[in-house]
């Protein structure tokens, strides 16, 4: 084939460090057009950025040019940045080390989005940790909790 074709679209998710809800009302909508240039400048472009007051929520087309890892260390590092630099509340700010990414097919974009968009109801009744191992159940990713929540 003389030519290369991808379409690949992903579910990224990842929280502050110790789950902190340090994402108030005051930084979320510009954190999530933040997040949304950089998957841009990646040139991954966002399908929707969302998420709650201790975690993001990423779905987006994956460039064949970047593999998960950098495009992962690319959005956290650089949003974790832009948040510092939002006042003295944020100087110590971090994401944990860790993240889940998953597939998504693209005929379910919909149903990711309005799960996205409904962040604030859905963390009413689960709480993320509950949330990633739904996730981590879901596609059948062997863990041990003992290593997730360091």
């Amino acid at each position: 084939m003389a030519q290369s074709f991808a379409r690949i679209v992903i579910h990224l998710t990842f929280s502050t460090r110790n789950r902190l809800p340090l994402i108030n009302n005051s930084i979320k909508d510009d954190l999530w057009k933040y997040i949304s240039g950089i998957c841009n400048v990646l040139e991954c472009p966002p399908v929707k950025v969302g998420g709650y007051n201790d975690h993001v929520h990423v779905c987006c087309f994956l460039s064949k040019k970047i593999t998960i890892v950098k495009f992962t260390e690319e959005v956290k590092k650089g949003s974790s940045k832009w948040i510092k630099t939002k006042g003295s509340r944020y100087t110590d700010f971090h994401w944990q080390d860790g993240y889940g990414i998953f597939s998504v097919n693209p005929s379910e974009l919909s149903v990711v989005c309005q799960y996205i968009d409904n962040q604030a109801e859905h963390h009413k009744k689960v709480s993320f940790q509950s949330e990633l191992l739904a996730f981590l159940k879901k596609y059948g990713i062997e863990y041990d909790e003992k290593y997730i929540w360091a």
